[in-house]
């Protein structure tokens, strides 16, 4: 991160925690540069970021002023799903938005693709390239079950960032965090069995559940702190659960980071009901904050708990390379991948490793970080003034997905479908939930560069969100 762009971050905050109020003067670019030690210049551009942001404005002779903005929407409340097991739906709903990637004049703020056109990413093109040129034969062999020793030792490596400490051999390479959770839950339950899930909670997981003829109970959650605990031990004491899957970690799609004490809360009530834990940490190494959030699994002393991981999101969905450590489950999951058929391409694991290892992955990492918030401050202004004010907006604690709630009266799946006609993709609310609730919600992809272009086709979906609540 360059020293602008950190003190933009820093400025962003103050003014977001009202340090700075709105309409008031900041200080001058000569104050801010002798008390931070930085250039003028450095100074100037970091009010350039805020300018852009639409969080300052200049005035002729005066200096910099914080804007006259509307008041922060508030932050949606704890959910309320029926708590009850449930047959998984919304497969049509789910159909269609992945039918949408296939048109590419589509605008998908309905998707979960990162940005793929930073040139931190230009090492690992020349990785591929170099081991395509060099490595043909071994590039096209069969890969080993487990996956690729190499790419597992740098794996391992990074998990001491969220606190696991695991060798290369207790890592089994998998088709992306899909496959690693495809795994886990073969390898931990049968058809017929109930799973716990957040509510609301990513459509791909529930999808999963549902070709597998596993019922989904979803648990009350906070958007800041996580599962309700509480509701999750009732739910125990009621049903037999045989495992819940938490993101608690950038969550998909509320953005929450949980908090230290809650993880060893849920890990020790999960010890207590004698339940499986399957950890999703595709989104942890993008939260905002460094060093990165712990994971549950890092409290874990006796292998209940099954991380599920992937370079999708940190990286490219292309590469297809995620990872599961299954702690006691490993030889079940070894098992079920030979079973499915799960040999992995080694050519990108290959690439992947050496990315990591020559430092390119965490320079590309701390680039996305970054610019993943500056994206998310912009995008959220957008919202404030393209949306009704009745609002209520998530405050994502890294990653780059945005929870919006609407007005009760509006519907998401209808408005999504008329912006589908205007080239917009919008995903609404009753894609996270396993009984179709949140109708009245959309999350919004902010990897998407915040242009003229997709600046205007989110004033469009504000325009036809607006019209729907007139209806």
């Amino acid at each position: 991160m360059t020293r602008y762009q950190h003190l933009a971050n820093l400025l962003a905050q103050r003014i977001e925690q009202g340090l700075y109020r709105s309409g008031e003067r900041l200080p001058s670019v000569r104050t801010l540069s002798q008390e931070h030690g930085v250039s003028i210049s450095t100074i100037q551009q970091a009010y350039q970021i805020l300018e852009n942001l639409q969080l300052i404005v200049p005035q002729p002779r005066s200096g910099y002023f914080v804007s006259s903005r509307r008041a922060q929407p508030p932050v949606p409340a704890m959910t309320r799903p029926v708590q009850r097991p449930v047959e998984v739906t919304q497969w049509d709903e789910v159909m269609m938005l992945l039918d949408a990637r296939a048109d590419k004049e589509m605008i998908s703020f309905g998707g979960g693709s990162p940005d793929l056109n930073q040139p931190s990413l230009k090492p690992l093109w020349r990785e591929m390239s170099r081991i395509a040129q060099h490595n043909p034969g071994e590039m096209l062999s069969y890969d080993v079950l487990e996956g690729r020793l190499e790419l597992r030792e740098q794996i391992a490596r990074l998990m001491l960032d969220g606190g696991s400490t695991v060798a290369a051999n207790e890592i089994v390479i998998t088709n992306g965090c899909h496959g690693a959770l495809s795994l886990a839950l073969l390898s931990v339950c049968q058809p017929g069995d109930i799973v716990a899930v957040e509510s609301p909670s990513f459509h791909g997981t529930m999808q999963m559940l549902r070709g597998f003829n596993i019922k989904a109970i979803e648990i009350p959650t906070d958007p800041q702190t996580g599962i309700s605990i509480e509701a999750l031990e009732l739910a125990l004491e009621q049903w037999p659960i045989k495992a819940v899957i938490l993101v608690p970690n950038c969550n998909n799609p509320l953005g929450f980071i949980m908090p230290e004490a809650r993880k060893r809360q849920v890990l020790a009530l999960a010890q207590r009901h004698d339940i499986v834990i399957v950890e999703d940490d595709i989104y942890g190494e993008l939260a905002a904050e460094y060093p990165r959030p712990r994971t549950i699994h890092s409290f874990d002393i006796d292998g209940r708990v099954l991380l599920c991981s992937s370079f999708t999101k940190t990286v490219a969905p292309g590469l297809r390379v995620g990872w599961i450590v299954p702690g006691r489950y490993y030889d079940r999951v070894m098992h079920m991948k030979y079973a499915a058929g799960g040999f992995n391409v080694p050519g990108t694991q290959m690439a992947v490793a050496a990315f990591i290892r020559n430092g390119h992955y965490h320079r590309h990492v701390r680039r996305m970080r970054q610019i993943y918030q500056l994206n998310m401050e912009r995008y959220t202004c957008w919202v404030r003034q393209y949306f009704p004010v009745e609002i209520c907006v998530t405050r994502p604690q890294g990653s780059f997905l945005l929870w919006v709630e609407l007005p009760e009266q509006v519907d998401m799946v209808c408005v999504s479908k008329q912006l589908c006609q205007l080239k917009i993709q919008a995903a609404a609310g009753s894609l996270f939930s396993a009984s179709g609730k949140y109708r009245n919600c959309l999350r919004i992809n902010v990897a998407l560069p915040p242009n003229e272009k997709n600046r205007e086709a989110l004033k469009k979906m504000g325009e036809a969100i607006h019209i729907a609540m007139e209806e």
